[in-house]
């Protein structure tokens, strides 16, 4: 008996990478970045059982709303790199597309290039009136990767979290 879910949402291909719904074996690489300081602009550093509540609650999105985060591999390797996508908890006002790309894995265009794939399959499956970043205002990397996307900020800050500027994307661009 397999102790893995079976993956039934969909799967995107890019050049160098496959987005896919998160499975057990991905909690490894996810406690492991939650755990390190490199997590500072994203809640983190956490524990590992605070790490498995966030990552469960990822990993439910999708049995709860249809779509979720999508766990990032490098199609070469299968290396894990991250996870970028969709999500709207009831505590948010807008579907956020969001990202994050493991240290080891960061300066190789990953997070653009799986943000493009995440961005358009969420506009194009979900049609959100509004889709959204919320970036803390320190995190450069992030900031510069949302410009890259054409998502802009006035400066707003999030309802639900003061820290974080909200970033508005364009739709028409997927």
């Amino acid at each position: 008996m397999s102790l893995h879910a079976h993956i039934t949402g969909p799967t995107l291909t890019t050049e160098r990478l496959t987005l896919r719904q998160p499975v057990m074996d991905d909690f490894g690489p996810f406690a492991a970045y939650y755990g390190s300081d490199d997590a500072g602009w994203v809640g983190g550093p956490l524990d590992d059982r605070t790490a498995y509540r966030w990552f469960s609650a990822m990993a439910g999105h999708w049995t709860l709303k249809g779509y979720g985060w999508f766990w990032v591999d490098e199609r070469d390797s299968g290396a894990s790199v991250g996870f970028v996508g969709p999500h709207f908890p009831p505590h948010v006002d807008d579907i956020e597309i969001g990202w994050v790309i493991y240290p080891q894995a960061q300066g190789r265009g990953f997070g653009h290039e799986a943000a493009i794939a995440a961005r358009d399959w969420t506009v194009k499956t979900l049609g959100p009136e509004r889709l959204v970043s919320y970036i803390d205002p320190g995190n450069a990397p992030s900031k510069a990767l949302a410009r890259k996307l054409g998502a802009t900020t006035d400066g707003t800050r999030a309802a639900h979290d003061a820290g974080c500027e909200v970033w508005q994307h364009p739709l028409e661009a997927a």
